[in-house]
């Protein structure tokens, strides 16, 4: 499922760059959802990016960690392996802009594209399952999982509340926390095997 949702978020993005028309359509805008219903666009925003760099990025992070997640809900869900990836990245997709939802929804100017709520929550499930496993920071440092997963949060937050920039860290904090705990809203035993990894008491 990783490999055709690269697939459609790149072929979207592709035409998107070329079409303002279609950007404008398929980007997430608060005001157009909330006052006009275009709930289309709660969805759509995921698969339209800013540019080759932003999609490139969340691609790379995406068929990393999403191969990864695919070979632990198979092995921990069985036959409802692809059901339960699908929740998560349409879940994370949604849930990390439910807090732009509410805070722009007056606010017509406010835009924002990418898949980066949704990859954030791959990238925190992956975390969750091996939390010790490295990550290899811009690509060349390796830090541990867990570590990079507080630095992150931490990071998100303090961006998200000094809103310095046009990139939408609420959405990759909220995407970061649902995919954290979207393994044990499945299965709460769960919970104990990543204490038991993250002390290493197995």
């Amino acid at each position: 499922m990783t490999i055709i949702l690269i697939i459609i978020t790149v072929a979207v993005s592709f035409a998107a760059f070329n079409n303002a028309k279609l950007m404008e359509k398929l980007q997430f805008n608060a005001s157009n959802v909330y006052h006009r219903k275009e709930f289309h666009r709660l969805v759509t925003h995921a698969f339209v990016h800013a540019n080759w760099e932003h999609l490139i990025v969340n691609m790379i992070v995406l068929f990393s960690f999403g191969s990864a997640i695919e070979t632990y809900f198979k092995y921990y869900f069985g036959g409802n392996h692809i059901k339960y990836f699908a929740l998560l990245y349409f879940g994370g997709i949604l849930v990390s802009n439910l807090y732009a939802l509410f805070r722009y929804r007056n606010d017509y100017y406010y835009n924002a594209v990418g898949a980066s709520g949704a990859v954030s929550a791959i990238l925190f499930s992956a975390i969750f399952f091996d939390p010790w496993n490295d990550i290899l920071f811009f690509g060349v440092l390796p830090i541990p999982g867990i570590v990079f997963a507080l630095l992150y949060l931490a990071y998100s937050y303090h961006m998200s509340r000094k809103g310095a920039d046009n990139v939408a860290h609420d959405a990759h904090f909220l995407g970061a926390v649902y995919g954290f705990i979207f393994p044990i809203l499945i299965d709460f035993h769960l919970f104990e095997q990543f204490v038991d990894k993250l002390f290493k008491l197995q």
